[in-house]
């Protein structure tokens, strides 16, 4: 089989064909564009994807006659879509989500994936996605690859021979990169509360930005860490290379760095590349809480947009708007409730950049509950920990509250009066 252009490879695409896109940084930012291009000949297109990144240009306005848009996770580059009402979610746990594949629930007629060039075998390696993509692969009954010698290599499940390939294209790009930003001092204080609730020898979930960059800022010291991630980034590099993270005390995949996904920096990209202390793998496994529950010491580290003062957790929508997915979230929540000493976090600041409270008395109409109020443990801001796990709703109010902004505690309280009749405070 030789290698074609992507307009050449995307003419295997048909009216009427579902199609799944590779995740994050593995999004084949060709072939989408190459596929877009072809607007003019296709009709009733249905794209899955998680999150992608790049430009997507299917959906602009003008395609939405084209391509309908199926979201299990949102990302920038369709939000707009979503918003506008152009855009269809399907919510879903990360973890089931190559079930649905693999049953047939969401279909699947093409996989638009990128690969790394080809060992001397033949074979190519899904790189720094495996996630759901695995299950599309094996689902679809066409397979366009973009070979790119950016894409590094990395062991696990996401090795694919040539020949599975129905067409592919040799296009090198850039892949996609998360930089890192200072912290805050708020995003500082959030690391430092959950570093201390790190013990030696667990095992760590935590995925991309600020308070996980915080947490792993403050681990220096810490001893014989794990990970079994859902995805990971940057942050993961100096602990494994000072021997902070050295994976010994898991109980599966030991010694080895377990996740589905990864986002980050060229230098991240470069680290994993052909490195044995990583490895990818199905998210069907990565996030399934039978696995999860028997890491010792599991710490499952999530962010929230809200939480009210009951311990619900919204993580995926504004309202009714919604802005991202439930994503791994609950697989890993009570994967670390159900593990031996573990400890499921929530994390976020106490407000909003316009200073408005994430702490509050009830969720926004319309607003997605992610983690329920039985689910949660613990909820973590700048201003301390509250535990509210065994807790009655009266005692998680007052420990929330403590952990509020101190210039909203008070209109909580007012709202926690409210809520209990005059009787919070008794």
């Amino acid at each position: 089989m030789k290698a074609k252009s992507a307009a050449e490879a995307v003419q295997h695409i048909k009216p009427g064909h579902n199609i799944f896109i590779h995740t994050a940084a593995a999004t084949p930012v060709s072939l989408v564009k190459a596929m877009s291009d072809r607007s003019d000949e296709l009709y009733d297109i249905n794209v899955y994807h998680l999150h992608t990144e790049g430009e997507a240009p299917y959906a602009e306005p003008e395609m939405e006659d084209i391509f309908t848009i199926n979201s299990m996770f949102i990302g920038a580059n369709v939000r707009q879509a979503h918003k506008e009402g152009r855009a269809n979610f399907i919510p879903s746990f990360l973890s089931e989500v190559p079930v649905m594949i693999r049953s047939g629930i969401i279909p699947v007629d093409v996989a638009l994936i990128t690969v790394s060039p080809p060992d001397n075998h033949g074979y190519c390696s899904l790189g720094t996605s495996v996630d759901a993509t695995k299950a599309a692969i094996d689902k679809a009954s066409i397979v366009i690859a973009q070979v790119n010698a950016r894409m590094p290599r990395t062991h696990g499940d996401g090795l694919i021979h040539l020949s599975n390939f129905t067409s592919y294209v040799e296009i090198d790009e850039e892949l996609p990169e998360h930089p890192k930003h200072p912290l805050t001092d708020e995003e500082q204080k959030i690391g430092m509360h959950i570093a201390g609730m790190i013990e030696d020898g667990a095992t760590l979930q935590l995925g991309i930005g600020a308070i996980p960059d915080a947490v792993l800022a403050c681990l220096g010291n810490h001893k014989d860490l794990g990970i079994h991630t859902e995805m990971f980034s940057d942050g993961v590099i100096p602990l494994l290379k000072s021997g902070v993270v050295n994976n010994k005390f898991k109980k599966h995949h030991k010694d080895v760095l377990v996740s589905g996904f990864m986002i980050g920096s060229r230098e991240l990209y470069d680290f994993v590349d052909d490195n044995p202390m990583i490895r990818m793998l199905d998210i069907q496994y990565v996030n399934d809480t039978a696995v999860i529950r028997k890491m010792p010491k599991m710490m499952s580290i999530n962010s929230a947009i809200e939480v009210d003062l009951s311990g619900q957790v919204c993580a995926d929508s504004i309202g009714t708007r919604m802005y991202s997915g439930v994503g791994g979230q609950m697989d890993f929540i009570r994967g670390a409730s159900l593990s031996e000493g573990g400890k499921p976090i929530i994390a976020l600041p106490a407000t909003t950049r316009r200073g408005e409270s994430k702490i509050v008395p009830m969720l926004k109409p319309g607003a997605g509950v992610v983690t329920t109020r039985a689910h949660v443990h613990y909820v973590v801001t700048e201003f301390g920990i509250a535990d509210l796990y065994g807790k009655s709703l009266k005692q998680r109010t007052q420990a929330l509250i403590n952990i509020a902004h101190p210039d909203h505690r008070e209109d909580l309280a007012r709202a926690a009066q409210d809520r209990y009749h005059g009787h919070y405070f008794k």
